[in-house]
């Protein structure tokens, strides 16, 4: 199953990171980018044989010449049924709300990693698989639909090759380190690889939940060192 998707976004340097996040993932693919409101309506419209191939819609809630949940509120009123993931750098409750109410199916708030959308991403292809099993579904399935884009607590939808038990392993380790810790250093402590640590390790940053600094000293090269993010 290739999801297709079209992405709305006024910024160029956020679009073209869009459309690589997109790119990086496999049964992804992008149809179109759409750099204002009136793009979109036009990629969206009925006079558009693309538009019927649109499963997702990247969406901004901030565009140059109109605003997102106006465009939200064209599709449903035409019955249109893409689905929309919101994305915007402005955290207010109210248009989340209104946007939850004209069926986005997730957020995404500026800026994001490419782990963050990744886990989104998978999320909804997770949701869409769930929703296309079947014509007829019981309350175990509904119930299914709706967790995949709400995975519960410890479930963090990883890359392909990671693991959760490594994971939360080079977490702790990190945690309860007195300072930073190299990708050597880490895959010493947990008996893994120093490749394998540093894909953890790295993965971790781009969550936020780890920062990256570089250690100088002694005779060889520059070493990449990771702490855990104190709350």
């Amino acid at each position: 199953m290739t999801i297709r998707v079209l992405i709305v976004e006024d910024e160029q340097i956020a679009a073209e990171a869009h459309r690589t996040y997109v790119e990086r993932m496999p049964d992804f693919e992008v149809v179109a980018v759409a750099r204002s409101f009136q793009d979109a309506v036009r990629e969206l419209g009925p006079t558009r044989t693309d538009a019927a191939r649109i499963d997702l819609v990247l969406l901004d809630m901030n565009l140059p010449d109109g605003h997102g949940l106006d465009l939200l509120r064209q599709l449903r009123a035409t019955g249109r049924l893409h689905d929309v993931i919101a994305v915007t750098s402005a955290p207010d409750a109210d248009i989340v709300r209104q946007a939850v109410a004209q069926g986005v199916v997730a957020y995404l708030l500026k800026p994001f990693t490419f782990a963050m959308f990744e886990i989104k991403l998978r999320q909804y292809a997770a949701f869409r698989q769930t929703l296309e099993q079947g014509e007829s579904i019981d309350q175990q399935s509904v119930d299914a639909v709706f967790g995949a884009m709400r995975p519960v607590p410890g479930d963090h939808t990883l890359p392909k090759g990671l693991s959760v038990q490594t994971l939360e392993a080079v977490r702790r380790t990190l945690d309860d380190a007195p300072g930073a810790a190299s990708a050597g250093e880490v895959a010493e402590m947990i008996g893994s690889s120093r490749v394998t640590a540093r894909r953890y390790l790295e993965h971790l940053t781009d969550l936020g939940q780890l920062s990256r600094a570089t250690r100088y000293g002694g005779t060889g090269r520059p070493e990449v060192e990771y702490s855990a993010v104190r709350s």
